[in-house]
């Protein structure tokens, strides 16, 4: 019979232009919870206050030190109607930079069994933090600890570092019919 292995931390990115990588993020935090897992769930871009940053802020009384929250970011950066109004690209890098130095000690500092870095892939491709800063949460991180990257165009330069990468691909949104993101399932 053969030996069943198991790596002690992976890399997962989500990615893709189709909905669900954040939701696919919050599952691991549920899973990982439920194992008795130490989570750090770090946030670029979001800014304005979306379901997920309400459920984690009340889970988080559950779970006490078991589960860090951090919301970075100061919103859409180049998107155009949906850009976050009244912040300068100064302003959105310098949010993307202090986002990355609190995934950065997250990740190296070996207390978290799972961190999540939901829409860095979007902070990344919109040129607020470059590819070999992504590349290091990679590969600088404690042993122990996996990572989650989550957010569109993962660039395919790093694919080799992940275990599991998830391209979500859209066959249908209703947005593109003119609806607005629906409250509780979009956000």
């Amino acid at each position: 019979m053969e030996t069943v292995k198991q790596k002690e931390s992976i890399v997962i990115v989500y990615t893709g232009e189709g909905k669900g990588k954040t939701s696919a993020s919050l599952g691991l935090v549920g899973r990982a919870l439920g194992h008795g897992s130490k989570v750090a769930f770090i946030q670029f871009v979001k800014a304005w206050e979306v379901s997920e940053h309400k459920f984690l802020r009340n889970i988080q009384s559950l779970y006490n030190d078991q589960l860090f929250f951090y919301k970075g970011g100061k919103g859409f950066y180049n998107a155009g109607d949906l850009s976050a109004k009244g912040v300068s690209e100064d302003q959105h890098k310098q949010a993307a930079h202090d986002t990355y130095k609190v995934a950065m000690e997250a990740v190296k500092s070996g207390k978290y069994d799972m961190v999540i870095c939901d829409e860095i892939n979007n902070a990344l491709h919109d040129g607020l933090l470059k590819e070999d800063q992504v590349k290091a949460l990679i590969t600088k991180r404690h042993p122990s600890t996996s990572l989650c990257l989550t957010g569109r165009n993962f660039p395919d330069d790093l694919l080799p570092l992940a275990d599991i990468a998830t391209n979500m691909t859209k066959i249908k949104h209703h947005y593109d019919d003119g609806y607005l993101a629906q409250k509780g399932i979009d956000y």
